[in-house]
C-alpha cells in the first residue's frame, strides 16, 4: 500500500529510528487532514502571528514572537513548522536549541486554530516535530505547560509520554492574554526524550493509559482531591504512589470564581512542587484529572 505523505520530512539515507519517526509524523498529519512543513517567508510567518493572537488575545506588545523573531529563528536553522489544510494555516510550532544545543531542542510555543479542535492537529504537530529533532541528532525536547489545565497535562503526559522534570512557580510572570490573566503562570517543565519506546509507541497512536481504579486498588492515596462543592482538599498521606487533583476546567473556572482558581493555584504549588522538588517522579496523568506521582521511598 502507498503511504500518505504528509510532512516535509526527507526520507533518505536516515537511520530506522528516525525513519519509523518521520513514518509516525506523516500517519498522524494525514489523520488529522494538513500538511506540516517548515516555515521560512514572511507571509507565512505574520500568518503565524497572527494565529497565536487569535488564541491567546494577546494584549498589545506583549506577543511571544513577532514576524521578525520567527524569520531569525527559521534562518538561524530553528524548528518553525506550520500544519496546512489546502492554504489556510491552522497550526505553528516554534523551538529553539537548547543546551547542550547538540542535543537538546525548547519548544516554545505552539498552538492550532479553534475551528480544527477535536482533530489531533496539535498532536500532529508535536509527531512532526520529533521526527525533525531526531533527523538533526537531537535526543530530546522541553517544553512548559499549565499544570492546571487537565487536558493540557493528558495530552502531555499520556498522548506524548513526556515526564515532567521541574515545577516553575509564576515562571513567566504576568502574562496580560486573555487565558492566563489574573493568574500566577506556574509552569510544569516537561522532558521528551525521543527515543524512550514509550514514546515512540505514543507516536504511533498507541500511549500507555493510567488506570486510577487499579493505582488506588494497589495503594495509591489522594494528596490533594476535590471537595464537593469544587475546592482543593489535601490530606496526609504516606503511600508511595500519591495522587495530585486538578480542577476539570480551570479556564472556566478562573472566570467564575477567581478566588477558588487561586486556592487551586497554591494547593496544586505546594503538593506537586513540593513532591517534585523532593525528587518524586509523575508517572502518569489520569483522565479523571489526577497526577500520579511515585515518593520512591520518602513514604
Amino acid at each position: 500500500m502507498t503511504r500518505t505523505i504528509a510532512t516535509d520530512l526527507a526520507r533518505a539515507d536516515l537511520p530506522a529510528g528516525v525513519v519509523d519517526a518521520v513514518a509516525a509524523a506523516d500517519a498522524a498529519a494525514s489523520s488529522a487532514g494538513v500538511f506540516i512543513r517548515g516555515l521560512d517567508r514572511m507571509a507565512e510567518l505574520d500568518a503565524v502571528c497572527d494565529l497565536f493572537d487569535r488564541i491567546w488575545r494577546f494584549d498589545g506588545g506583549h506577543a511571544p514572537v513577532s514576524s521578525e523573531l520567527l524569520r531569525a529563528m527559521s534562518r538561524a536553522g530553528g524548528y518553525v513548522a506550520g500544519a496546512f489544510e489546502g492554504d489556510e494555516l491552522v497550526g505553528a510550532c516554534v523551538g529553539f536549541f537548547s543546551p547542550p544545543a547538540e542535543f537538546g531542542l525548547h519548544s516554545h510555543i505552539a498552538g492550532v486554530s479553534p475551528k480544527t479542535r477535536g482533530r489531533s492537529v496539535g498532536f500532529a504537530m508535536k509527531v512532526h516535530q520529533r521526527a525533525w529533532a531526531m533527523a538533526q541528532g537531537l535526543t530530546k525536547i522541553s517544553w512548559t505547560y499549565d499544570p492546571l489545565v487537565g487536558r493540557n497535562a493528558y495530552f502531555n503526559l499520556v498522548k506524548l509520554g513526556a515526564r515532567p522534570a521541574e515545577y516553575l512557580a509564576n515562571f513567566y510572570g504576568p502574562m496580560n492574554d486573555a487565558l492566563n490573566a489574573g493568574d500566577d503562570t506556574d509552569r510544569l517543565m516537561v522532558t521528551w526524550q525521543l527515543e524512550d519506546p514509550l514514546v515512540a509507541a505514543a507516536c504511533a497512536g498507541a500511549p500507555s493509559i493510567a488506570d486510577l481504579v487499579a493505582e488506588r486498588a494497589a495503594g495509591a492515596q489522594a494528596m490533594l482531591a476535590r471537595s464537593d462543592s469544587g475546592d482543593p482538599v489535601r490530606h496526609d498521606v504516606d503511600a508511595r504512589t500519591v495522587l495530585i487533583a486538578v480542577p476539570p476546567d480551570i479556564e472556566r473556572l478562573r472566570g467564575d470564581d477567581p478566588m477558588s482558581a487561586g486556592r487551586w493555584r497554591l494547593a496544586v504549588r505546594d503538593c506537586l512542587g513540593g513532591l517534585l522538588d523532593q525528587g518524586a517522579r509523575v508517572r502518569g496523568f489520569a483522565r479523571s484529572d489526577y497526577y500520579i506521582v511515585d515518593r520512591g521511598d520518602q513514604s
